[in-house]
């Protein structure tokens, strides 16, 4: 690697530069400091040398730092002189090396690809030079240098760097064995070098010197290794058929134990995430640097000129293809997007992803890029992995869907196909593994649902059934997710739709890492309560439609300009009118709709902000505040019929509108039902959805009610009543739209809408979904909760209906249900299946709503409750222990056993000792307890034997005259020593129920009637 010159190019002592650079910072500070050591040292021997330089070290921190850094450019510059620099920086440095350190960083970092070859030679030297003094910090050094060695690329020079690196890390093994993350680093680095290192003799050598570095690293400090996580696993298949390789990957398959003790199988390794610093590490400075300037400042529409430069300068050459799986590796693992840049219009990750495949020239890399794009999804835990690590795969076939379907059909092919054919003995963990990555999807909202994207008719036949074998649940418009954790999901869920341009772009990111512990998900937690910010004043800038406004033909151009220039609102809807009617002539180019919807999304932006809805809500105002000129193409809608040509043209056109401006689709709502022009045109709207890229009604309406939630609270609850009439399937069935009213709205709202309800204007459940809907709102927050079961009282729905969302309450997780629930069943009469679900709830010392609930029946319905438990004690007696446990465990609802009932029945008796109730002594009640305690056990009997007591007394009483009869107290002690005989059915019915109720109370015949059924039926 001798230095020569390039043409036209400066040669600096260091750096190579162009005539037209300035002179860098850093090296001149090298070159001030080595002159400085220079007149120092000039005309000395080298003991004179050595004392001159410590005398001036010893002067203080700044004439140590220029020695050092003076030495240090000696060295790089000036071969000849490099062992007698080192020596003397040895002798005189004050500080473990640490200033020299820091340079070489810098240097590797940012001035490397600058250097010249001179200097990276010495470079290189000096490394190994430290490596050899066991300089503290040479590790984090030599990780760097690594880091330059750039994946793809078989030029001389970086193969020469790749093996004069190697030969640093096999000469000084034992040193390298003393850094777990060296180990680990140089594995991950090498493994994927071995790759690109085919064909020429010499690439043979260098391969085979890795192969016998990477297998001797593995096997003696596997466990060291494993901190990889997944991508080891990745990265070891692709070299596997070599000889050296494929035997390690036996071990690694069936003979785990072989690596290391601590190691349990290929699972283990395949569960464990891979760190962003290995992500990263393949990646050289400057491709990093490109990358997130693209992922950060690079607008959406304006990267070609950006992407074209990184192809022609990494990606250019056959070799280069095996480097797309290191990006987008990257992309995904390690540029996370920001919140906060979410509604900006940056570059997002998905379209470089799309990117990387579509200009990807080779099948073999096209595959391995594919794998790397879903790899993270194949053992997707989401306890342990980022939503962010799968979000870009999802992303890509959803937004390629519309401009490259092929794109996206490849892309599920592979999503099908790898979940038997990656690993078969693991088929079953792979399908989990993907099942959950769509599942946690769906739940954090990325997209609303997948059946749009699964079952689309643009796909292949083969291919929808292959989806629909493979995912059936996600293939058939699913209920939508039950919860929302993380705030940024909902900001993610909007920004991923409805930010659309030019074929569907959605996800405008801001590049930035995110620490592997911060992206741990807390599960089981509520979500945090959603603040929304004030916002901010918007400073209106004029409408820009220069870069669109020349690619209309000329008639067009200039009404979009007598547009851009109207004055008034009057006149800009007489020239929108007539834009309309150019659209709807039977000539007009189509392929214009993009750039007119462009235009016009720019020109009107200023109608989408602020409020839509008047103050004062008058049919004045509201006919005023729907006659903005963009309501044009509105009311020409309402105003065709269905199977004119001109309506599809229309909806084409507000189609591509949408994409520029997404607030449109809830501003066709609000006309719609505001608009005296649109009365009963409410189901145009379901058209409108139809022609959007999106496709499916639900979407696009859920899509849109968010979207005016987040702009419009009052706009929400105005639109509220007309939605749930006119789209019942798509509102009534989930609780989506449901959680994102009661998430905004206020009490003065809430009452407003509990009045439509009481009304008869408003319909927000019914018979068949309303316990589903209760059921998901469990996780909500408090108020958003307590709203729910306020709207849902004023519904006219029997609370047997929901009554079985009992046995999904937890005293703990869901007080607001239970009080709600409490403060309900506290108004109605007992019914059997009421008290069955009450007293199927678990008992709990803490958790009192059983008691509380049957101490209220005992006191206000006795005869009602008493009746109940007797026929749910009786029925569940006669059951074999074996067939209760079996219904039970067979069974969702009503899981109901004996033992709870008589648990349930002394904590009642227990909470009524101390009063005067004498529910206890209802002659229902007492005679189940006889039943009961005559087929029970004794371990039974034991434990609840003042509850039996009860049921004895009743029993000598009732044998006894009337005169000696004594009435039953509810702490009673027992009066007979051994166990009471058990009766048949007929003596119970035709002998004792006659004889007891002669002589209980003169209200007891009526009881007669209704107790002596279930006695004597045949479930005893």
């Amino acid at each position: 690697m001798d230095p020569q010159p390039p043409k036209g190019k400066n040669q600096g002592r260091l750096l190579v530069s162009s005539n037209l650079d300035a002179k860098d910072e850093l090296e001149e500070r090298l070159d001030r400091c080595a002159a400085v050591v220079t007149s120092l040292i000039n005309g000395l021997s080298e003991r004179e040398a050595n004392d001159a330089l410590t005398a001036h070290v010893c002067k203080g921190a700044q004439q140590h730092e220029e020695v050092c850094l003076g030495l240090f450019s000696i060295l790089l510059a000036e071969p000849a002189q490099a062992q007698r620099s080192y020596r003397d920086l040895t002798l005189v440095n004050r500080d473990g090396m640490n200033i020299v350190l820091i340079k070489i960083n810098q240097l590797l970092m940012e001035k490397f690809l600058k250097l010249q070859d001179t200097c990276r030679t010495q470079l290189v030297w000096l490394v190994k030079e430290l490596v050899k003094s066991a300089v503290l910090g040479a590790d984090g050094v030599c990780m760097t240098l690594m880091k330059q060695i750039a994946g793809g690329d078989v030029s001389p020079k970086n193969i020469w760097l790749a093996e004069n690196v190697l030969d640093i890390l096999v000469e000084q093994r034992e040193w390298v064995l003393k850094s777990g993350m060296l180990v680990a680093m140089s594995v991950y680095t090498y493994l994927r070098l071995i790759v690109d290192h085919h064909g020429t003799p010499q690439h043979q050598t260098l391969r085979q010197k890795e192969v016998d570095f990477c297998v001797g690293l593995l096997r003696e400090r596997f466990m060291d290794c494993y901190i990889m996580g997944r991508d080891l696993v990745r990265l070891l298949q692709n070299v596997a058929r070599i000889p050296e390789m494929e035997l390690l990957w036996r071990d690694l398959l069936h003979n785990p134990q072989a690596l290391s003790p601590q190691f349990t199988g290929i699972l283990q390794l395949l569960t464990s995430r891979t760190s962003r610093k290995f992500l990263a590490c393949r990646l050289t400075p400057d491709m990093e640097t490109k990358l997130l300037f693209m992922t950060s400042r690079v607008r959406f529409g304006q990267q070609k000129r950006y992407q074209d430069w990184f192809q022609r300068q990494y990606l250019s050459t056959p070799d280069s293809q095996s480097l797309r799986c290191d990006l987008i590796r990257y992309i995904c693992g390690v540029v996370h997007p920001s919140n906060e840049v979410l509604s900006s219009d940056i570059l997002p990750r998905w379209a470089i992803i799309g990117w990387l495949l579509t200009t990807c020239t080779s099948n073999v890399a096209a595959s391995n890029a594919k794998l790397a794009l879903f790899y993270d999804w194949l053992f997707f835990n989401p306890e342990k992995d980022s939503i962010m690590n799968i979000e870009p795969a999802i992303l890509v076939m959803h937004h390629s869907m519309k401009p490259h379907p092929a794109i996206t059909a490849t892309l599920l092919d592979f999503m099908c196909r790898i979940i038997p054919n990656f690993f078969p003995s693991l088929e079953g963990q792979v399908r989990h593994g993907v099942f959950n990555s769509l599942t946690f999807i769906v739940e954090k909202r990325v997209l609303a649902h997948l059946a749009p994207l699964f079952d689309n008719p643009k796909l292949d036949r083969e291919l929808r059934a292959m989806l629909r074998e493979r995912f059936p649940e996600f293939c058939s418009s699913p209920s939508p997710p039950t919860e929302v954790k993380m705030e940024e999901s909902v900001a993610m869920e909007m920004d991923n739709h409805v930010s659309d341009k030019e074929d569907g772009c959605y996800d405008n990111t801001e590049a930035a890492f995110s620490d592997d512990e911060e992206e741990l998900h807390n599960k089981g937690k509520k979500r945090e309560f959603r603040f929304h910010p004030i916002k901010e004043a918007i400073i209106e800038e004029p409408a820009d439609i220069t870069p669109y406004v020349d690619q209309l033909d000329e008639t067009l151009k200039e009404k979009v300009l007598q547009l851009q220039k109207g004055s008034d609102t009057e006149a800009q809807c007489e020239v929108m009118q007539e834009i309309v009617d150019l659209i709807l002539e039977e000539d007009f180019d189509s392929e214009q709709m993009s750039t007119l919807a462009s235009c016009l999304a720019e020109l009107f932006k200023g109608h989408f902000r602020g409020d839509v809805l008047p103050d004062e809500i008058t049919e004045e105002s509201l006919e005023e505040s729907v006659g903005r000129p963009v309501c044009l193409i509105f009311r020409n809608l309402c105003q065709m019929q269905e199977d004119n040509s001109g309506f599809s043209v229309l909806l084409d056109m507000l189609a591509e509108l949408y994409q520029k401006q997404p607030k449109i689709g809830y501003h066709l709502l609000y006309y719609l039902k505001a608009s005296k022009a649109a009365a009963g045109k409410m189901l145009l709207y379901e058209s409108f959805a139809q022609a959007t890229a999106l496709g499916d009604l639900h979407t696009c309406l859920m899509m849109d009610m968010k979207a005016c939630q987040e702009d419009d609270v009052r706009l929400l609850c105005y639109l509220t009543p007309s939605i749930y009439s006119e789209f019942p399937d798509e509102t009534l069935r989930s609780g989506e739209l449901l959680n994102m009213i009661v998430a905004v709205i206020d009490s003065t709202q809430l009452q407003e809408l509990m009045c439509h309800v009481m009304m008869g204007n408003l319909v927000m459940f019914r018979k068949d979904s309303v316990l589903n809907i209760l059921i998901q709102s469990l996780d909500w927050e408090t108020f958003e909760q307590y709203s729910t079961w306020q709207l849902f009282l004023a519904h006219n729905i029997p609370l047997e209906t929901i009554i079985p969302i009992l046995q999904h309450l937890k005293y703990k997780e869901h007080p607001e249900a239970l009080s709600c629930l409490l403060l309900q069943l506290r108004r109605e009469k007992p019914s059997e299946e009421m008290v069955k679900m009450v007293l199927s709830r678990p008992c709990n010392t803490e958790d009192q709503f059983t008691t509380s609930i049957l101490r209220h029946w005992a006191a206000k319905h006795e005869d009602l409750l008493s009746e109940h438990i007797k026929a749910l004690l009786i029925k569940n007696n006669s059951l074999p222990r074996k067939r209760q446990s079996l219904r039970s465990s067979s069974s969702k609802l009503a899981q109901l056993t004996l033992e709870q009932i008589l648990e349930h029945l002394d904590n009642l008796r227990l909470s009524l000792s101390n009063t005067k109730q004498s529910f206890f002594n209802q002659t229902p009640i007492l005679q189940a307890l006889l039943h009961v305690q005559a087929s029970c056990d004794e371990a039974h009997k034991m434990r609840f034997s003042d509850l039996f007591s009860l049921a004895e007394d009743y029993e000598d009483s009732s044998s006894k005259p009337i005169k000696s009869r004594r009435k039953a107290a509810t702490s009673s002690p027992r009066s007979r020593k051994g166990p009471t005989q058990p009766m048949s059915n007929e003596e119970e019915t035709g002998s004792s129920s006659a004889s007891d109720e002669e002589d209980t109370k003169p209200k007891a015949s009526k009881r007669k009637r209704k107790g002596s059924t279930p006695v004597g039926s045949d479930s005893d």
